[in-house]
Protein backbone atom coordinates (compact mmCIF):
# COMPACT_ATOMS: atom_id res chain seq x y z
CA UNK A 1 0.00 0.00 0.00
CA UNK A 2 1.37 3.50 -1.44
CA UNK A 3 1.95 5.49 2.29
CA UNK A 4 0.38 9.15 2.06
CA UNK A 5 3.35 10.89 1.27
CA UNK A 6 6.83 11.10 -0.70
CA UNK A 7 9.91 12.80 0.69
CA UNK A 8 12.37 13.48 -1.44
CA UNK A 9 16.16 13.77 0.88
CA UNK A 10 19.00 13.63 1.25
CA UNK A 11 21.18 11.30 4.16
CA UNK A 12 22.86 14.50 5.76
CA UNK A 13 21.28 17.57 3.98
CA UNK A 14 19.27 19.07 7.34
CA UNK A 15 16.65 20.25 5.08
CA UNK A 16 15.08 17.02 4.38
CA UNK A 17 15.35 15.84 8.04
CA UNK A 18 13.61 18.89 9.29
CA UNK A 19 10.68 17.87 6.95
CA UNK A 20 11.06 13.94 8.10
CA UNK A 21 10.87 15.38 11.87
CA UNK A 22 7.62 17.34 11.11
CA UNK A 23 5.96 14.11 9.64
CA UNK A 24 7.08 11.61 12.77
CA UNK A 25 5.94 14.64 15.09
CA UNK A 26 2.50 14.81 13.72
CA UNK A 27 2.26 11.04 13.25
CA UNK A 28 1.49 11.05 8.90
CA UNK A 29 3.07 7.80 7.40
CA UNK A 30 5.60 8.89 4.50
CA UNK A 31 7.92 6.64 2.25
CA UNK A 32 11.57 8.34 1.89
CA UNK A 33 13.31 8.47 -1.38
CA UNK A 34 17.20 9.59 -1.21
CA UNK A 35 19.01 11.90 -3.34
CA UNK A 36 22.33 12.66 -4.40
CA UNK A 37 24.06 15.79 -4.78
CA UNK A 38 24.75 16.63 -8.47
CA UNK A 39 23.67 15.47 -11.90
CA UNK A 40 24.44 11.85 -11.78
CA UNK A 41 21.83 8.83 -12.13
CA UNK A 42 20.06 9.68 -8.56
CA UNK A 43 20.95 13.40 -8.94
CA UNK A 44 19.26 16.47 -7.88
CA UNK A 45 19.95 18.17 -11.06
CA UNK A 46 18.47 15.45 -13.71
CA UNK A 47 15.26 16.29 -16.06
CA UNK A 48 13.50 13.57 -14.01
CA UNK A 49 13.49 15.00 -10.78
CA UNK A 50 13.63 18.78 -11.38
CA UNK A 51 9.98 17.90 -12.92
CA UNK A 52 9.36 17.81 -9.02
CA UNK A 53 11.33 20.08 -7.94
CA UNK A 54 12.60 22.87 -10.57
CA UNK A 55 15.62 24.02 -8.05
CA UNK A 56 16.84 20.52 -8.12
CA UNK A 57 17.45 20.79 -4.37
CA UNK A 58 15.83 18.71 -1.62
CA UNK A 59 13.40 18.48 0.16
CA UNK A 60 10.40 18.19 -1.39
CA UNK A 61 7.15 16.35 -0.99
CA UNK A 62 4.25 14.80 -2.85
CA UNK A 63 1.24 14.27 -1.05
CA UNK A 64 -0.61 11.31 -2.47
CA UNK A 65 -3.70 12.09 -0.63
CA UNK A 66 -4.22 15.72 -2.02
CA UNK A 67 -3.99 14.23 -5.95
CA UNK A 68 -0.10 14.10 -5.58
CA UNK A 69 -0.02 17.74 -4.83
CA UNK A 70 3.78 18.17 -5.31
CA UNK A 71 5.32 21.16 -2.89
CA UNK A 72 8.92 21.89 -2.47
CA UNK A 73 11.17 24.14 0.12
CA UNK A 74 11.32 22.85 3.23
CA UNK A 75 9.65 26.10 5.07
CA UNK A 76 6.34 25.74 2.51
CA UNK A 77 6.41 21.94 3.06
CA UNK A 78 6.28 22.38 6.67
CA UNK A 79 3.56 24.70 6.77
CA UNK A 80 1.17 22.94 4.34
CA UNK A 81 1.95 19.91 6.87
CA UNK A 82 1.31 21.80 10.36
CA UNK A 83 -1.89 23.93 8.54
CA UNK A 84 -3.81 20.92 6.83
CA UNK A 85 -2.97 17.97 9.28
CA UNK A 86 -1.88 19.50 12.36
CA UNK A 87 -5.19 19.68 14.00
CA UNK A 88 -4.57 19.31 17.08
CA UNK A 89 -2.09 22.61 17.34
CA UNK A 90 0.66 20.23 18.79
CA UNK A 91 3.57 21.68 17.07
CA UNK A 92 1.54 25.04 15.37
CA UNK A 93 -0.99 27.85 17.52
CA UNK A 94 -4.35 28.00 16.22
CA UNK A 95 -4.76 32.25 16.75
CA UNK A 96 -2.63 34.28 13.91
CA UNK A 97 -0.78 36.24 16.63
CA UNK A 98 0.65 32.79 17.97
CA UNK A 99 1.06 32.00 14.65
CA UNK A 100 3.36 35.02 14.05
CA UNK A 101 5.18 34.92 17.05
CA UNK A 102 6.27 31.27 15.90
CA UNK A 103 6.80 32.25 12.15
CA UNK A 104 8.97 34.93 13.44
CA UNK A 105 11.78 32.51 14.98
CA UNK A 106 10.69 29.67 12.09
CA UNK A 107 11.91 32.57 8.89
CA UNK A 108 14.65 33.16 10.98
CA UNK A 109 15.98 29.95 11.08
CA UNK A 110 15.17 29.45 7.13
CA UNK A 111 16.69 33.65 6.20
CA UNK A 112 19.42 33.19 8.96
CA UNK A 113 20.74 30.80 10.81
CA UNK A 114 20.39 27.93 7.98
CA UNK A 115 21.82 30.24 5.11
CA UNK A 116 25.22 31.59 7.01
CA UNK A 117 25.68 27.96 8.97
CA UNK A 118 25.61 26.81 5.25
CA UNK A 119 28.03 29.78 4.25
CA UNK A 120 30.44 28.98 7.08
CA UNK A 121 30.64 25.41 6.71
CA UNK A 122 31.57 25.66 3.24
CA UNK A 123 34.09 28.24 3.20
CA UNK A 124 35.24 27.17 6.47
CA UNK A 125 35.44 23.23 5.59
CA UNK A 126 34.07 22.25 2.73
CA UNK A 127 35.63 24.07 -0.56
CA UNK A 128 39.67 23.48 -1.24
CA UNK A 129 39.88 27.28 -1.75
CA UNK A 130 40.36 28.51 1.27
CA UNK A 131 38.81 32.10 1.80
CA UNK A 132 39.70 32.84 5.52
CA UNK A 133 38.25 36.40 5.23
CA UNK A 134 35.01 34.70 4.30
CA UNK A 135 35.30 31.94 6.37
CA UNK A 136 35.67 34.49 9.63
CA UNK A 137 32.81 36.38 9.16
CA UNK A 138 30.20 33.39 8.16
CA UNK A 139 31.32 31.88 11.54
CA UNK A 140 31.27 35.22 13.48
CA UNK A 141 27.63 35.46 12.02
CA UNK A 142 27.07 32.06 13.21
CA UNK A 143 28.07 33.01 16.69
CA UNK A 144 26.14 35.97 17.08
CA UNK A 145 22.78 34.14 15.96
CA UNK A 146 23.65 31.62 18.80
CA UNK A 147 23.52 34.77 20.94
CA UNK A 148 20.53 36.06 19.83
CA UNK A 149 19.42 32.18 20.26
CA UNK A 150 20.73 31.84 23.71
CA UNK A 151 19.48 35.04 24.89
CA UNK A 152 15.40 34.48 23.92
CA UNK A 153 15.74 31.12 25.27
CA UNK A 154 16.64 32.60 28.64
CA UNK A 155 13.89 35.11 28.38
CA UNK A 156 10.76 32.58 27.43
CA UNK A 157 12.55 30.35 30.54
CA UNK A 158 10.35 27.20 29.13
CA UNK A 159 13.27 25.19 27.26
CA UNK A 160 11.91 26.14 24.31
CA UNK A 161 11.62 29.12 21.77
CA UNK A 162 8.00 30.15 21.99
CA UNK A 163 4.72 29.86 23.38
CA UNK A 164 6.17 27.33 26.54
CA UNK A 165 6.47 24.44 24.42
CA UNK A 166 8.48 22.57 21.05
CA UNK A 167 7.08 24.15 17.68
CA UNK A 168 8.05 24.21 14.46
CA UNK A 169 10.21 27.11 15.23
CA UNK A 170 12.30 25.31 17.12
CA UNK A 171 12.36 21.80 15.18
CA UNK A 172 13.78 23.65 11.98
CA UNK A 173 16.82 24.89 14.12
CA UNK A 174 17.86 21.51 15.24
CA UNK A 175 19.62 19.71 12.21
CA UNK A 176 21.68 22.59 11.70
CA UNK A 177 22.38 23.36 15.67
CA UNK A 178 24.00 19.83 15.35
CA UNK A 179 26.44 20.57 11.99
CA UNK A 180 27.57 23.57 14.34
CA UNK A 181 30.92 20.91 15.68
CA UNK A 182 31.85 21.11 12.36
CA UNK A 183 32.74 24.93 12.63
CA UNK A 184 34.78 23.99 16.00
CA UNK A 185 31.62 25.35 18.10
CA UNK A 186 30.99 23.42 21.19
CA UNK A 187 27.88 24.63 22.32
CA UNK A 188 27.40 22.52 25.27
CA UNK A 189 30.56 24.35 26.87
CA UNK A 190 29.93 28.09 24.70
CA UNK A 191 25.93 27.88 24.47
CA UNK A 192 24.61 25.49 27.53
CA UNK A 193 21.39 26.48 27.23
CA UNK A 194 21.70 25.84 23.40
CA UNK A 195 22.66 22.48 24.42
CA UNK A 196 19.73 21.16 26.57
CA UNK A 197 17.40 22.72 24.00
CA UNK A 198 18.91 20.61 21.31
CA UNK A 199 18.86 17.40 23.33
CA UNK A 200 15.15 17.72 24.51
CA UNK A 201 14.65 18.18 20.91
CA UNK A 202 16.12 15.04 20.15
CA UNK A 203 14.92 12.96 23.15
CA UNK A 204 11.64 13.39 21.61
CA UNK A 205 10.02 10.43 20.13
CA UNK A 206 8.86 11.86 16.93
CA UNK A 207 12.27 13.21 15.92
CA UNK A 208 13.66 9.98 16.86
CA UNK A 209 11.43 8.25 14.58
CA UNK A 210 12.39 10.30 11.71
CA UNK A 211 16.66 9.35 12.17
CA UNK A 212 15.55 5.27 12.07
CA UNK A 213 16.10 3.28 9.21
CA UNK A 214 20.07 2.69 7.42
CA UNK A 215 19.70 5.77 5.13
CA UNK A 216 20.15 7.98 8.52
CA UNK A 217 23.65 9.10 9.19
CA UNK A 218 24.10 10.14 12.48
CA UNK A 219 25.54 13.52 13.91
CA UNK A 220 26.85 14.50 17.39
Amino acid sequence: MTKQFTLYSHPVGPNGWKVAQVLCELGLEFETIMKDFGDGENGMKTPDFEAINPNGRIPALVDHSNNDLVIWESGAIIHYLVKKYDTAHKLYPESLEEQTLVDTWFFYQMTGFGPYTGQAIWFKVLTSYKNVEAADRYVAEVHRMCKVLSAQLEREGSGWLVLGKCTIADLSFLQWVRFLYRLGIDIEKEYPLMFKWKEAMLARPGVQASTVGEDWRPLP
